[in-house]
């Protein structure tokens, strides 16, 4: 497609309204996760590759990627093929007994993250971090958790607190001691609220206050924040935490959902050789398909056949392990593996160009923007400076400008998702030519918006 062709195609929201007017009528604010809710409101029908079509007929190069699982790109054809055949060979989701697939699926696994002994495998990240914090309160016999400011970390009661939180419900900034407790969702027992303790990230002092407050379990926290786009620990930061764990006994937990396999193919303990005690994945190790993973070192992640009923761990689930997300799993490690492909070449050499390309037209007309990336992940900040955690992000953001950027984006073929500071991702699909549409499209964006 021409560059005159793809920027042509108008932005007609009315389909997409009247899918989501139609689905309020049975499903209750019309859709099946109310995170994808999003202004404009845009229903899509279809996706390949590098690239999303919506119901009236528009076709986007896709940057969110689902929240950044796809990591080669939608319908990745050889992952569709491997699924094709599993469910011709009859394979089924027998419920009893062990499977040949998980366990291949497990030594490919900790074949990339290696530095973990053994790996349980889930159905979504919120699963995987739930039974992390189980396991490491079973450990441990403690039950207070530490969370970070601006870290999602699933939508189970212990962790659902303080992601993208306005200031004014903070407050203020708080370094060295724990924010106020806010939640984001209703239903949660003041008894559950009062074991969770909510720090500022790369403060290792806020730390060091929990640790000699309260009787704590486990710490868990994104190594980069990538929910509120890419936000890098310090240096020392992430070593310091190790060794707060080290001295103090609790658990760590690196929640690698969205960091994992898409920083690259250990994750980004990987490239840190940095462990933690325990880990959770998901998204980009099955490019899209629902499977999430815990991995950890083998005391703890042995505590679901322990001897000791009193630290026995209780690990269930029907749809655990069904085969045809591990059969999506299998294909998609073994492409991110493959040095012939060089996938996290290709995604850097594109993520590079982009930044290049982006950060120049910046600078063309005048915009104050930092862009940060790890990787394929990327996040430009309307800022003059790269943020260390939510409070600088928040209180130096011009959201009002990134939100009219996306919107401008999005008119013109390039989907982000619409809400600031969100992360877009790069996946193995995109071209050259994708990047060049986009950096056509982001010039033309950024003269309409300061023209």
């Amino acid at each position: 497609m021409s560059d005159t062709t793809f920027s042509k195609q108008p932005l007609d929201l009315e389909p997409s309204a009247a899918v989501l007017a139609h689905n309020s009528r049975f499903v209750p604010g019309g859709l099946a996760s109310v995170n994808r809710k999003s202004d404009p409101v845009i229903a899509f029908a279809r996706a390949q590759g590098s690239r999303l079509w919506d119901v009236a007929g528009k076709e986007y190069i896709d940057y969110h990627a689902g929240f950044a699982p796809y990591i080669l790109g939608h319908n990745d054809p050889d992952q569709v093929a491997a699924v094709t055949a599993v469910m011709a060979a009859g394979l089924s989701n027998y419920g009893s007994g062990p499977t040949r697939d998980e366990g291949e699926l497990a030594e490919l696994f900790l074949s990339c993250a290696s530095l973990a002994d053994k790996v349980q495998f889930f159905n979504s990240g919120s699963e995987a971090t739930a039974q992390a914090i189980r396991v490491a309160r079973a450990a441990t016999g403690r039950e207070h958790v530490i969370l970070v400011q601006g870290s999602y970390n699933g939508n189970q009661n212990v962790v659902a607190f303080n992601v993208m939180t306005p200031v004014e419900a903070l407050g203020r900034q708080v370094i060295g001691d724990e924010y106020p407790r806010v939640p984001i969702t209703a239903g949660i027992p003041v008894a559950e609220q009062e074991l969770v303790h909510v720090v500022e990230f790369n403060d290792l002092a806020a730390v060091e206050t929990m640790l000699a407050r309260y009787d704590v379990a486990a710490m868990i926290t994104e190594p980069i924040l990538q929910n509120i786009g890419v936000v890098k620990p310090q240096p020392g930061y992430i070593e310091g935490l190790r060794k707060l764990a080290d001295d103090h006994g609790f658990v760590l937990v690196f929640d690698e959902v969205k960091t994992g396999f898409r920083a690259g193919p250990g994750g980004f303990q990987g490239l840190t050789g940095i462990r933690g005690d325990l880990s959770t994945y998901g998204k980009a190790f099955a490019n899209g398909f629902p499977i999430a993973a815990l991995a950890g070192n083998s005391e703890m992640m042995d505590l679901v056949v322990s001897e000791d009923v009193s630290k026995r761990v209780l690990l269930a689930g029907t749809y655990n392990c069904h085969p045809v997300p591990v059969a999506a799993a299998i294909a998609c490690l073994k492409k991110l593996r493959d040095p012939a492909l060089d996938v996290y070449g290709h995604l850097d050499g594109l993520a590079q160009r982009l930044e290049d390309g982006q950060q120049m037209l910046f600078d063309k007309y005048g915009v104050t923007a930092t862009i940060v990336r790890q990787g394929s992940a990327h996040c430009a900040y309307f800022m003059d400076h790269a943020p260390v955690n939510w409070w600088d992000l928040a209180s130096n953001h011009d959201f009002g400008f990134d939100a009219k950027f996306r919107r401008e984006l999005i008119e013109r073929g390039i989907y982000n998702f619409p809400l600031p500071t969100k992360q877009g991702s790069i996946s193995f699909a995109h071209s050259d030519e994708d990047i060049d549409l986009t950096l056509a499209a982001t010039d033309a964006a950024l003269h309409r918006l300061l023209e």
